[in-house]
C-alpha cells in the first residue's frame, strides 16, 4: 500500500551554495524535477517541496522542527534536481 505523505510547513530548508556549475548534462527522465524519497519503507513520514530549480551545484538541508530530523539532499543546477523530498519522523527515544 503506497501513503501519500502530507506536505507539511514545520521544516526549516537552507541552501547551501557550492559555488560550481553543473558538469553534466541534466537526466532527460526527469524534466520538470525530481522527487525524492529517503524514507523508503519506514514510517511514519512526512514531505515537503524544496525550491526549484536550485542555481547550481549545492545541497539542501532539511530539518523538521517537529521531530527534528535533519536530512540533505544535493543539487547539481539542473532540471532534475530535486523539488520534493519524503523523510522519515526521528524515533522517538522512550
Amino acid at each position: 500500500m503506497k501513503v501519500k505523505p502530507r506536505r507539511l510547513s514545520f521544516f526549516t530548508i537552507e541552501w547551501m551554495d557550492r559555488g560550481l556549475e553543473p558538469r553534466e548534462p541534466s537526466n532527460p527522465l526527469y524534466p520538470d524535477g525530481s522527487d525524492v524519497d529517503l524514507a523508503g519503507t519506514r514510517r511514519p513520514i512526512c514531505a515537503t517541496d524544496l525550491p526549484y530549480p536550485s542555481k547550481r551545484c549545492g545541497y539542501y538541508i532539511i530539518e523538521c522542527r517537529r521531530c527534528g530530523q535533519v536530512s540533505v539532499v544535493g543539487t547539481a543546477g539542473r532540471a532534475n534536481d530535486p523539488r520534493s523530498v519524503v523523510i522519515a519522523c526521528k524515533p522517538k527515544v522512550t
